[in-house]
């Protein structure tokens, strides 16, 4: 029969022993990789109005974006963005009230359209947004989610 210090020393001893194998095991898979985080999002602003659809800033590097539009036309809107193979909308926006898009964009050029279900007698001119090279990394920029 073991004494209670020899049983004692063999448990602490077989706990140990698997906490360094679980250790062990941990990340050492060949297939880890550390890829890049996307770059940080950038926020674009849209206004609609009776004669032409303004995007602010024109010209961006493509990654993520978030297009807050707001309408300040009489009628509801939806707005398309089309462009780089994509299409995406949201609405009917109200009158006075904002509407957002949010996507990955790519190199090219995109159109942010402002159409309703109404026939109007004058359509709202199209806005145009320049996507440009890829914007870089956020993986060494602090304080993001």
């Amino acid at each position: 029969m073991k004494s209670g210090r020899t049983r004692d020393v063999l448990t602490t001893f077989t706990l140990l022993a698997a906490a360094g194998v679980l250790v062990g095991g941990c990340g050492s898979g060949s297939k880890f990789k550390n890829e890049p985080r996307p770059p940080t999002p950038v926020q674009l602003t849209g206004v609609v109005t009776d004669k032409e659809v303004t995007i602010s800033p024109k010209r961006v590097g493509g990654g993520p974006v978030i297009l807050i539009v707001s309408n300040q036309t009489e009628m509801a809107h939806t707005i398309t963005l089309e462009g780089g193979g994509s299409t995406d909308t949201v609405g009917p926006i109200p009158p006075l009230d904002t509407g957002q898009l949010q996507q990955t964009l790519k190199p090219g050029t995109y159109t942010v359209k402002a159409g309703s279900k109404q026939a109007t007698t004058q359509q709202i001119k199209p806005g145009t947004l320049t996507v440009g090279q890829n914007r870089s990394s956020s993986s060494n920029q602090l304080l993001l989610p």
